[in-house]
């Protein structure tokens, strides 16, 4: 599958995505959006995808809503809003529900929706160049693309509003520090540090993966009894799996199990 705005590649179970806009820091307009919402369904469907890894071509991992864009559409400019969120929105959901490990390889600057986009994804893994920033309210807009969700539940809300609030940029150490990102690598070691963390996911109990993932979703919703039958019914339902019965029998044999993803 080839988009002139994003390069889409499935390798060994992981699946590619890089958004490909360098000259405009990959900002997100609305023939990207679209195009990336594709490959992301896409991914959801292929039985062959395991892991996914989504990262920027270029300096930048991604730079926000194209405010070139906006700036041409100034007349019909809340219609075009609605209609890019109606997409980009629909990204963010998927990637939450995708029974697959996401993660965000933040190579550059991720600012306004950029930075949205990073935070959706399960697990992000940043170069030590990398910057991030909200960025909103230095055009006049609102937070957008799940920030206003994941941000603070992330760093707090103090933490979230002084983000929005001042435009903070923060270092990639200073993210992990936060708890906006899981590791911080040199630059020259970040590719090769995307690639294994894919793989290692890619070769685990996929489906036991996209369950846990969706028991810590439904964990911000629920009470404790309601959660822990979530988690009777998730559990019960995996012990019928290939991968259980491989998991449990490779522990028994004090072997490395082989794990096949499928049910």
């Amino acid at each position: 599958m080839k988009h002139e705005e994003l390069i889409y590649a499935v390798r060994g179970h992981v699946a590619s995505i890089t958004l490909n806009r360098p000259d405009r820091y990959n900002a997100l307009n609305l023939r990207m959006v679209e195009k990336l919402l594709e490959v992301v369904l896409a991914c959801d469907e292929d039985p062959e995808v395991r892991a996914v890894v989504l990262t920027g071509a270029g300096q930048a991992f991604c730079a926000g809503g194209d405010v070139n864009e906006f700036a041409e559409r100034a007349e019909t400019l809340s219609l075009h809003l609605k209609r890019l969120l109606m997409f980009f929105h629909g990204i963010v959901s998927r990637i939450s529900r995708m029974a697959k490990p996401v993660i965000v390889g933040v190579n550059g600057v991720a600012a306004g929706a950029g930075m949205s986009l990073a935070m959706a994804c399960d697990l992000a893994v940043a170069a030590e160049s990398a910057r991030f920033t909200m960025a909103y309210s230095k055009i006049g807009a609102t937070p957008d693309g799940s920030s206003s969700y994941f941000l603070p539940r992330l760093v707090g809300r103090r933490r979230a509003l002084e983000l929005t609030y001042t435009n903070r940029v923060l270092t990639a150490r200073e993210a992990e520090a936060w708890g906006l990102v899981n590791r911080v690598v040199p630059d020259p070691e970040f590719a090769a540090a995307v690639s294994a963390l894919a793989a290692e996911l890619a070769s685990s109990p996929t489906l036991a993966l996209g369950r846990a993932k969706q028991l810590f979703l439904l964990s911000e919703h629920e009470s404790l009894e309601t959660q822990m039958e979530h988690e009777t019914q998730l559990i019960a339902l995996s012990s019928q799996t290939p991968d259980f019965r491989e998991g449990v029998k490779a522990f028994t044999e004090k072997r490395k199990p082989t794990f096949s993803g499928r049910e």
